[in-house]
C-alpha cells in the first residue's frame, strides 16, 4: 500500500459531508476533507437509471490510516452501501505529506 491516499465519498447533503469530514479529521483517521458540491449525479441502481445532487468529500490520509478511515465513513455514513475510493498519492511535496501523517496520529 502506498504511504499518502485520497480517499474520496459522496453524501446526499452539505451537512451530512461536513459531518464525516470533521469527525474523520477530529479521529485523526484523515489531515483534511474537503467538501465540494454540489455535483449531479447519474448512476444505475436496483435496475434503474437516476439522477440526483450529491456533495463529494475528498480526504487526504497516510496508507496505515485508510482502513479505519473506511470503516468510520462506511459507519457514519447515510448511505446504506457508500461510495468509499481510495487513490494512492504517488508524489507531492515533502513539507505536505509530513504534514499529512502529523496530522493523522
Amino acid at each position: 500500500m502506498a504511504d499518502f491516499m485520497v480517499v474520496l465519498t459522496t453524501t446526499d447533503t452539505q451537512d451530512a459531508a461536513r459531518a464525516l469530514s470533521r469527525s474523520a479529521v477530529e479521529k485523526n483517521l484523515a489531515a483534511s476533507g474537503q467538501v465540494t458540491g454540489p455535483i449531479e449525479t447519474t448512476y444505475r441502481h436496483l435496475g434503474d437509471v437516476s439522477q440526483g445532487i450529491e456533495w463529494q468529500v475528498m480526504f487526504r490520509t497516510t496508507g496505515d490510516r485508510s482502513k479505519a478511515l473506511e470503516d468510520h465513513l462506511v459507519a457514519h455514513h447515510p448511505y446504506d452501501s457508500p461510495e468509499v475510493i481510495t487513490f494512492a498519492i504517488d508524489a507531492g511535496r515533502a513539507e505536505y505529506l509530513e504534514w499529512i501523517t502529523r496530522a493523522t496520529r
